[in-house]
């Protein structure tokens, strides 16, 4: 059709399907809880816009013309359309339906997320959950690049595109094999640290890089460098060495012949981020999950406290 498109309305559309299926205008009105006048006047309307006629009347029957078969099936289309797309949007409503993405830490997605997800799975079954847990810079990209709706990371993503906001942060914790004679001194101090072989985890991570920080100048005595805090846990267990490891990954050496214990070393505290794009909406369903997450911090976490914007990024 040339020229400018007609403009339809829903109750017109509405009032042709009760015609076309109940072919009287008496009793289409009925059910359209319309008087006959007013109903005939939607009919009229709605062929005007078109400029077509859509039923043949006699004073006997109402039949549609040829036209107005070929523009029932479009308008049933058209409607079954929009109900699904309304019906959508209430099941968005009702978070029966959605996705949410997350990028984490490791040991926050290990140990602390999946209470937090089984209730929210609880409160939203239909909801498609997804977990990315890798490290803080590949977090902070995938929001970035809009393939996770907000990231929990230790470092401070303030940008043009993203915001960071303060969530929890962690101390650090020695730990060494049972009997080890570091835990016989009445306060272990760095250089006490650093005269034993020590089993280091990746520069890339955000353990190594502020362990990095808060001991320099300091050399550590280092035996090896590790991925996976398992491999860090099975290599101290087995007596190659001792490590230091943030309060959040202590589930992970809660083990047999394991001693942990607290170091408070000025400068030695992890801290973790809420990351989202700025100035962009969550859908409903992410916006109820972050909402839980930023109620909720690990049990084994401290609120966080104001960090100066001038403070060095770590990853």
């Amino acid at each position: 059709m040339n020229g400018p498109r007609p403009n339809v309305s829903l109750r017109q559309l509405q009032a042709f399907l009760a015609l076309a299926e109940q072919r009287s205008f008496t009793r289409a009105a009925a059910l359209s809880h319309l008087s006959q006048p007013a109903f005939s006047a939607l009919i009229s309307q709605l062929e005007g816009a078109l400029g077509l006629r859509l039923f043949d009347r006699s004073t006997r029957h109402v039949e549609p013309t040829p036209e107005g078969i070929e523009f029932e099936r479009s308008a049933r289309r058209v409607l079954a359309e929009l109900d699904a797309a309304l019906s959508g949007v209430s099941d968005q409503l009702a978070r029966r339906r959605g996705r949410v993405s997350i990028a984490l830490l490791p040991s926050l997605a290990a140990g602390w997320l999946p209470e937090i997800l089984h209730d929210y799975r609880a409160a939203y079954p239909g909801v498609e959950i997804e977990v990315a847990d890798v490290l803080s810079e590949p977090c902070v990209d995938l929001v970035r690049r809009g393939q996770a709706d907000f990231a929990l990371a230790a470092v401070r993503a303030d940008t043009e595109e993203l915001q960071a906001e303060p969530f929890c942060r962690d101390d650090f914790h020695l730990v060494c094999p049972a009997g080890h004679p570091l835990l016989a001194l009445a306060e272990v101090r760095p250089r006490d640290v650093a005269a034993w072989p020590f089993v280091h985890m990746a520069r890339n991570s955000s353990v190594r890089q502020y362990l990095d920080s808060a001991l320099h100048p300091l050399k550590m005595k280092t035996l090896m460098e590790v991925d996976q805090l398992a491999t860090v846990m099975g290599m101290v267990r087995a007596g190659l060495g001792v490590s230091m490891i943030p309060a959040l990954t202590l589930f992970h050496f809660a083990q047999p012949g394991l001693v942990t214990r607290r170091l408070a070393w000025a400068g030695l505290e992890r801290h973790i981020y809420l990351v989202r794009r700025r100035e962009r909406s969550l859908s409903l369903a992410a916006q109820s999950l972050y909402e839980r997450v930023k109620a909720q911090p690990p049990a084994t976490s401290m609120r966080p406290r104001r960090v100066r914007r001038t403070g060095r990024a770590l990853s």
